[in-house]
């Protein structure tokens, strides 16, 4: 698919998808199960995007963003992290996690059109976008809330998920029950409410999937400059 007219078809499917789901959504949430049994909702689109528009975005991301590694001192040694990270947005915001803080670059064209129909279509804001790169079933995610200060609170996370599917799991922190799903190719997790105030969320290593992973979490950073 020429790299002129991708985001023109994302547009175009994402559409149809969103017109038929996030209606759904909007009519007290029929015909799409919150995953969350309490404090807090979680909806699954399986076929967000179909298989050839998932496998032309993944080869577009994987060749376009600018990705980097995440380090940390282990015994006192920099150690470099084998999933890649990058930090994207409409505006250069910093962000900060695990004590790592990055500057966004300016959106690249595709996180740009996603996020636009993710917002018109679902009536949330995104003006960010944190993607994350495994490069196989060993290299995961351990349990950790999207609650970082630069969040706004209770806005939604859009997560997008492309190449190999991977089991992800919720745990509520206080009673430290468990909802598990597989996260498939070309599928959107949208996470809502008061979800990340009291549920943590994983994406366990296992040594079956050798494939590849790359997810993309639309968020919204606070903006002191933005109108009111």
């Amino acid at each position: 698919m020429p790299d002129q007219v991708f985001g023109s078809c994302i547009i175009a499917h994402i559409i149809i998808i969103f017109h038929q789901t996030m209606e759904l959504m909007s009519n007290d949430n029929r015909g799409l199960k919150n995953l969350l049994p309490h404090d807090g909702e979680a909806f699954y689109i399986q076929d967000f995007l179909d298989k050839t528009v998932s496998e032309n975005l993944f080869k577009t991301l994987c060749k376009d963003i600018l990705w980097e590694q995440d380090e940390f001192l282990m015994y006192g040694k920099k150690i470099l992290t084998r999933r890649k990270v990058a930090w994207y947005g409409s505006k250069p915001y910093e962000y900060t996690y695990s004590k790592i803080t990055r500057k966004a670059h300016i959106w690249h064209k595709d996180l740009k059109y996603l996020s636009d129909i993710l917002q018109e279509e679902t009536g949330n804001s995104f003006n960010s976008c944190l993607l994350n790169l495994y490069p196989e079933g060993r290299d995961g995610m351990g349990w950790h809330s999207d609650d970082e200060k630069e969040l706004r609170p209770l806005a939604a996370i859009a997560s997008l998920s492309l190449g190999s599917d991977r089991k992800f799991s919720f745990k509520h922190r206080l009673t430290k029950e468990t909802v598990s799903l597989t996260l498939q190719n070309g599928s959107l997790l949208l996470m809502k409410g008061s979800t990340q105030k009291h549920w943590l969320h994983q994406l366990p290593k296992t040594k079956k999937i050798i494939g590849p992973r790359i997810n993309l979490t639309f968020r919204s950073i606070i903006d002191s400059n933005a109108p009111l």
